[in-house]
């Protein structure tokens, strides 16, 4: 079902833009991964995976390009059309990305340099907070 009626608010501009945003950068990374599992086209060292499972960044690099890639993009999709799964997807997103960015800070340490771990650790809060306001669950008729 479909919410046509309502004028969209700022806030669910904002929120799209964010996880436009996400969408756009886990296409790029994942898919820099995908295409060399060194990490070298990133300028990522493989031992940044000690501590890990991994040998390489291919895996990882399929997980950010699907779940921290492509889902955000139908999900931007999903909230510029207001379907009625739109919300879940969003709220999705972001969980996913503060589970992302706590897991890989678990498996291989914080790095702050350069700071992306903080960057999309404070993204996937800042997602969070903003698919709970009022305006936006309204717009997606969640109440």
């Amino acid at each position: 079902m479909m919410n046509q009626k309502l004028p969209k608010p700022y806030s669910l501009y904002f929120l799209m833009g964010l996880i436009l945003f996400q969408g756009i950068s886990g296409l790029f990374g994942g898919t820099a991964l995908v295409i060399d599992p060194t990490g070298e086209l990133l300028q990522m060292p493989l031992s940044m995976l000690e501590g890990s499972p991994f040998d390489n960044f291919l895996i990882p690099g399929i997980i950010l390009l699907m779940i921290l890639g492509v889902f955000p993009i139908v999900v931007f999709y999903g909230l510029w059309k207001r379907a009625n799964w739109a919300w879940k997807g969003a709220l999705t997103v972001s969980v996913a990305l503060i589970i992302w960015i706590g897991v890989q800070i678990w498996m291989v340490g914080y790095h702050s340099d350069p700071p992306l771990q903080f960057i999309y650790g404070l993204l996937g809060v800042v997602l969070l907070g903003v698919v709970m306001i009022p305006s936006v669950r309204n717009q997606l008729r969640i109440v």
